[in-house]
């Protein structure tokens, strides 16, 4: 494993309830999936799949997050989209496309479920609710990717450490996080010494709390505020989509 991912404590058990698309499914749909569902731990570091590779499942994180990072020749990283319990990791195979250029890799340890993909795609033929949640989710990732885009084209970068910290905390749904600057740095494909003054910025600010790779939020609030709008828009698109599902079903 990397020298720069650092160690995560115990991970607490994982219910399917705590994916938001496993549970956002009508019982009739879950009940023919569920026995299919491996638990699957997901230490830091490990990656679920390497740009171009067939992919023999999908993973839907619980406690968990996923980066899904595009590699250049040069072996430069970005984050274009990152996956927790609000989602999938493997669009693709429901998609058509079998295969993607990006890799996809755990930087979050935690649990989460795996279903192979013969089994997604049973399913998602079925052209019922799993179609259409997965259709609604795979919009949303698109506008996260999108807004990504966006944000490391047009902002700062301690806006976008902003961001990245939001919905990282969003996802882990707490105000803690374990990750060394040089692996901030990979996932938002920007200088460590950039995230060094960044942190360093906002922690003068008061806003968070940084020692040797434990990054704690003092004032959500005031981080929200430092922010720029990228992380409203993606957070406001995937509650009106989560909902829009709600109204299908």
């Amino acid at each position: 494993m990397n020298s720069s991912l650092s160690r995560q404590a115990p991970m607490p058990a994982a219910l399917p309830c705590q994916n938001h698309l496993l549970a956002a499914l009508p019982a009739e749909s879950f009940e023919r999936i569920f026995p299919q569902l491996e638990t699957v731990e997901l230490p830091l570091g490990k990656v679920l799949y390497e740009s171009g590779c067939q992919m023999q499942y999908v993973y839907f994180p619980t406690t968990a997050i996923v980066s899904l990072l595009y590699m250049m020749e040069n072996g430069a990283t970005a984050e274009i989209a990152g996956v927790g319990n609000e989602g999938v990791v493997g669009i693709s195979v429901f998609m058509g496309g079998k295969t993607t250029p990006s890799r996809a890799m755990v930087y979050a340890a935690g649990l989460g479920y795996r279903l192979k993909t013969r089994l997604m795609m049973d399913e998602f033929n079925r052209a019922g609710p799993m179609m259409r949640l997965l259709l609604l989710y795979t919009q949303a990732l698109i506008t996260q990717m999108s807004q990504t885009a966006v944000c490391n084209r047009h902002h700062s970068v301690e806006q976008q450490l902003c961001r990245w910290l939001l919905v990282t905390l969003d996802r882990l749904g707490s105000n803690e996080l374990t990750m060394t600057q040089e692996m901030i740095s990979t996932l938002l494909g920007v200088r460590r010494e950039g995230v060094t003054a960044s942190a360093g910025n906002l922690q003068r600010l008061g806003l968070i709390s940084y020692r040797r790779g434990h990054i704690t939020v003092l004032d959500r609030s005031g981080l929200e505020s430092h922010t720029c709008e990228c992380y409203q828009v993606v957070k406001n698109e995937f509650e009106r989509l989560f909902h829009s599902a709600g109204d299908i079903f």
